[in-house]
């Protein structure tokens, strides 16, 4: 089975699969929860870095984990879009809810982490 989370301090990066239609929405769903609902995330990053096809089950599992992610104080961000992706995000609109960037401060974070 192929983990989807990775937590780094109280960042936790969320890599959406290849495909995120129902099964995978509800596994990753499932994954991310364990990790939020321990009250130490305070950013969430969807990175859709390898994911080609997402249906309206995969949005409601970012909309889903975006309100969670409120109601503990944090924030969300997706990155690595790809032209598809990225009219997806329009279409539905989650680029309203969804920055689509990483904070500055993050990206360093995880430079140090990658350069250690």
């Amino acid at each position: 089975m192929e983990r989807y989370c990775e937590q780094e301090k109280n960042c936790l990066r969320v890599y959406v699969p290849r495909e995120l239609d129902h099964h995978e929405a509800d596994r990753l769903k499932q994954e991310a929860d364990f990790f939020i609902e321990t009250g130490q995330v305070k950013t969430l990053v969807f990175d859709f870095a390898g994911t080609e096809f997402m249906d309206s089950s995969g949005i409601g599992v970012i909309i889903g984990r975006s309100r969670k992610m409120g109601y503990f104080g944090g924030e969300v961000y997706a990155e690595h879009l790809s032209g598809r992706i990225l009219k997806i995000f329009k279409v539905s609109g989650l680029h309203t809810l969804i920055r689509t960037s990483v904070p500055k401060q993050q990206k360093e974070r995880e430079g140090e982490k990658h350069n250690a």
